[in-house]
Parts: structure tokens; sequence; C-alpha cells
């Protein structure tokens, strides 16, 4: 695609290029956590077209468990033709939040798109739950992602062609089943949502959208490995390209148009006109080849109805 950066390759704003194609080429994301999964994928999917993509995640050194670091995020997403900012913060404090806007703003010339990926999950029922853990959850979940967008706000207002804040979390759903399940994994997600209900009316005539993503079926992460249920529930979760192209494909389209909505991955691909998903099943969209651009069709033995339907919806 096209660039819609400027000479200097600071951020122009534009969310097409010069022939009227979809792009992020040239816009500036700042985005909560992303060293892996999810957030690392529409990292990437952003990285293709050439956008700037800031990364703000704790991972400094490599954890055990869990792969990647800030900096090998940031180093996948230039690989990718992209260009990076690794900023090692914390977006449960204002100074770090504060100061990973400014750095991001400075370097890029302004902020297009702030993606609110960083949350924490504890699935533990009322009375087996730790206050640390509940304040933890509250506290990068719901408190992070309004400090963030709230922090960000100044910025996304100079955003020469609209702004987006996408927030990864799940529609609000008053079924009481998911609040009785794990009530306070539930209030710090709902939180998360609330941001994006919130935000779109406050900012309804600002050309400013905020919207939610949630995946349709659980994806294969390190939370869904190592927290939700291991090999196994892997085995039957999509690929995390699906939530990028479906990112992708909300942070291209007008934000006046696009705003206030709880949306699903699936769902947002279907209205693009994507009918297979093939592509996302295990081991078959590790290229991002899937989704907005044409899924990519690979042979795999899990088919699409052993996938497992993702926490907070109801089938």
């Amino acid at each position: 695609m096209g660039s819609a950066a400027a000479a200097d390759g600071t951020s122009t704003g534009r969310a097409h290029d010069t022939a009227g194609r979809r792009t992020l080429a040239g816009r500036t994301l700042l985005m909560s956590g992303g060293s892996r999964g999810i957030g690392l994928a529409i990292a990437l999917r952003a990285a293709r077209d050439g956008a700037n993509v800031a990364i703000m995640a704790k991972t400094d050194q490599p954890h055990p468990k869990l792969e990647g670091t800030v900096h090998t995020a940031a180093a996948q997403i230039e690989a990718a033709g992209g260009r990076a900012l690794p900023i090692i913060g914390d977006v449960r404090f204002e100074e770090s939040v504060a100061e990973a806007v400014e750095r991001t703003a400075a370097a890029f010339g302004g902020i297009d798109v702030v993606v609110n990926n960083a949350s924490a999950i504890d699935l533990s029922p009322t009375d087996q739950l730790p206050m640390k853990k509940y304040d933890l959850m509250q506290d990068i979940n719901a408190r992070g992602s309004f400090l963030l967008a709230k922090t960000a706000l100044p910025h996304l207002r100079k955003a020469a062609d609209g702004a987006h804040v996408l927030t990864l979390s799940p529609p609000l759903n008053l079924n009481p089943h998911w609040a009785g399940k794990h009530l306070g994994y539930t209030m710090s997600k709902y939180g998360m949502s609330l941001v994006t209900l919130g935000l779109a009316e406050e900012l309804r005539d600002e050309r400013i959208a905020a919207n939610s993503l949630w995946p349709r079926t659980t994806i294969a992460t390190a939370a869904v490995q190592n927290v939700l249920g291991g090999d196994a529930l892997t085995a039957r979760s999509r690929t995390p390209e699906i939530m990028a192209d479906a990112a992708w494909t909300i942070l291209t389209r007008d934000p006046a148009a696009c705003t206030g909505r709880f949306l699903i991955d699936e769902d947002v691909l279907r209205e693009e006109g994507v009918t297979d998903f093939s592509g996302y099943l295990p081991g078959g969209g590790a290229d991002g080849a899937g989704g907005a651009g044409g899924a990519g069709g690979a042979e795999d033995s899990v088919r699409e109805e052993d996938l497992e339907l993702d926490i907070f919806l109801d089938g």
C-alpha cells in the first residue's frame, strides 16, 4: 500500500493513501502491552502498512514462562515494515502513562490510535480471589484503559483524519452467569467496556471513535495456555491474527461512522465479505494471510465446530 507518512516519517493521521486505499501507513499507534499475543499481532498488522507503533509494556527482560519482551516486539515491528518505539512502562501509574504518551507524540509527531490491550486475568471465585489480585485487575484493566485514553486525548484531538480508541474488552453482557462465574475479573473487563461506552458518547462530535473488540473463540495466547486450559484449549483456539485483521479493519474505518460498538472479530470480518476463516485455525494463520485480505484456507485437523467459544459470549 502507498504510504501516508510525511517526508520525515512523522504521523499524518490519514486512514487512506493517495489512491484512496485503506491503510495505517504513517499513522501512529500507542498500545499498552503488546510484547506478545494479540497485542503483538495487531502491532505487526499495522507495521505491514508502514505504521508507527509505540509499545508500552513492563516486560524488559525475558520471562521464563512468557515469550517476548518489549524489545523483541519492537524488532519484529521494524522487520515487518513499521517504525517502533519500545517503552518500559506500567499502565497503572499516571507518571508512567504520561511519559509514554509524550514520548510517542515527540517521536512520531502525534498519536492517531490508542489500543488498550494490557490486561490481567484471574478467574477465581469471590471467596478465593485475593484482594491483591482484585486490585491488580482493576488497576490494569479498568483504570489503566481509562488512564491511557484520557492522557492521550489532547493528541487524539489533533489527528488529521480522526482518531480511534480500541479496547480489547467484551460486550456488556448482563447475563448473571458471567458475574456469578468470576465476579472480580468480570467487573474489571466490564470496566474496560464502560470506557468504550462512555468515550464514544462523550467524543461523538469530535471524530474520535471508541470501540471494543472481543474474539468469538478463544485465542491461542499465553493466557489461554498458562491460565485457562493448557494445550487442550490452545488446540481449540484460533490464532491471534484474526484479532489483528479485525482490529486493522476497525482502525481504517471512518471514526464518525464506527464508534460505540462492541465488536466481535468474526463479525467484523464478515462485514468486509470474509466467509472463510480456516486460515485462523491452529497452525493456519501464523503469516496473517487470513481475514480481511482473504483467509488462507489451511488444512488442519481442528474444525470450526471444534473451536471453544470465548467467555462473556452466550453462544
